[in-house]
């Protein structure tokens, strides 16, 4: 596909879910979360413009946060602060900003707070001394964790921002709405089909980091946008680097992103011990070297940075036997095509991958945004009597049936997402592939949807 040259603003859903926040009133301070660079500041900037007269504006990184802190510790060797006679962080924003105004009118952004320790445990007084609205973000939130921050739990809300979806991303072509309207049997025009499987070819290669869209909506140029995308992980494992305290360290975390991928090829029953499992891969030749502690901090940091998921493993589809956290998938897919291409997998394997990290990541957004299935993770599952594997499993909350989604790249079949539809542990079995129009079973039991259009497909075949 060649690039159309346009400038156009990458429209993002999350503003719609920052509107309904605004709307609840819950007078809880709303944390944004999200990976480094995936538009956080550029939502809220919008946001913030858009629906208040007044907007406060701090960067813990920048001069602005340097300022903050300074009035801060201004404010609080304050004799009236310190007998508590009046809020002492009213006294650092009036001092901050003297234009402040404390009322449902003004929003007050805090960006990248977990640099400040002494501003993120005052989130509680944030939340319960005020009129306006407080938001803040972060990209390395993991940091948050340590024990000289305070967890304000009951006193936020929170949103998680990933990169653009594909949804959001045939937005920015202007093709959301031929994606919305197509029909999952194959009853349109073919031609509209292979047009949306195009940008979906385009998005299995550079993703959704919103830098990496714009660049190539503005040069067409493939090459160009992928050296974007790396550095943009260049950017995000240096910035990282400073959070971890030794050189092996900061080594472990380099190597953890490769080894994501090869595991992901080698392992496709998943495992019940992923620490283990990845510190056989990073620094093998000297595995005596490296410690589960630092491997799992390194894999801590990746998740709750928003750069890796989890997924779970039900035993013979049953949403009563679920062993947590069994395999890893990327939170963008740019990210996960440029890492398993380095395996120097042939490009069969590495589509068939970044295939199953689709369906994850459209299955991870319904659990985030819905409540339709249930999980706090996407699953898949195993079934002992074959020693197969069914590439995800779905147990719907609206019919409380059992799903099945058997995921190709191209057009085969799966035998034990069969097996299992036979044995009656699946009541229902989708077929996601890559080169099909779509279509139905005459008994109503296995439908075949395009691969791209894996987020319209529905859990509740009952519905009328």
């Amino acid at each position: 596909m060649t690039g159309v040259f346009m400038e156009t603003e990458l429209k993002r859903d999350i503003y719609e879910e920052l509107l309904q926040w605004k709307k609840r009133s819950s007078g809880l301070v709303l944390e944004l979360e999200g990976a480094r660079q995936v538009g956080k500041t550029y939502i809220l900037d919008k946001f913030a413009r858009e629906q208040y007269q007044q907007y406060i504006y701090i960067n813990m990184i920048g001069e602005s946060g340097e300022y903050f802190l300074e009035c801060y510790e201004k404010a609080y060797h304050r004799s009236n602060v310190q007998d508590k006679s009046e809020n002492g962080m009213a006294a650092v924003l009036n001092m901050y900003a003297p234009e402040f105004v404390d009322s449902k009118d003004t929003v007050v952004v805090i960006d990248e707070i977990q640099e400040s320790p002494v501003i993120y445990s005052r989130i509680r007084e944030l939340a319960r001394e005020f009129s306006c609205d407080f938001i803040v973000t972060g990209s390395y939130l993991g940091k948050t964790r340590e024990k000289e921050f305070f967890l304000s739990a009951g006193d936020t809300d929170t949103l998680i921002m990933g990169t653009l979806s594909f949804p959001e991303f045939l937005g920015a072509f202007g093709k959301r709405n031929l994606y919305e309207r197509l029909s999952l049997d194959g009853k349109d025009d073919h031609a509209e089909y292979d047009e949306i499987k195009g940008y979906f070819d385009l998005y299995c290669q550079i993703g959704g980091y919103p830098r990496v869209v714009q660049n190539y909506l503005e040069t067409g140029d493939l090459g160009q946008s992928r050296r974007l995308l790396e550095q943009i992980i260049n950017i995000f494992v240096k910035e990282s680097s400073r959070y971890f305290e030794s050189e092996l360290d900061i080594e472990i975390f380099g190597q953890l992103f490769q080894a994501i991928a090869i595991m992901l090829i080698k392992e496709k029953r998943g495992t019940e011990d992923l620490v283990t499992d990845l510190s056989k891969i990073v620094f093998k030749e000297e595995s005596g070297r490296v410690s589960k502690k630092m491997i799992n901090h390194a894999r801590s940091w990746l998740y709750l940075s928003h750069v890796i998921g989890y997924c779970s493993k039900s035993i013979n589809c049953d949403h009563l036997s679920i062993v947590d956290n069994c395999r890893y998938y990327y939170m963008d897919l740019g990210v996960a095509a440029y890492f398993l291409r380095k395996t120097g997998e042939p490009d069969t394997t590495v589509k068939g991958i970044l295939c199953e990290n689709f369906v994850y990541l459209e299955l991870l957004s319904r659990l985030r945004n819905t409540d339709s299935i249930a999980g706090t993770v996407p699953w898949f599952a195993v079934y002992q009597q074959t020693g197969g594997e069914l590439d995800f499993y779905v147990r719907s909350l609206l019919d409380y049936k059992n799903y099945g989604l058997e995921v190709k790249a191209g057009k085969s079949t799966g035998n034990t997402a069969a097996a299992l539809l036979d044995a009656g542990l699946l009541d229902f079995l989708y077929y996601l592939k890559g080169n099909t129009y779509g279509g139905t079973t005459e008994d109503g039991k296995i439908q075949t949807v395009p691969l791209y259009l894996a987020g319209r497909i529905t859990f509740d075949k009952d519905a009328k």
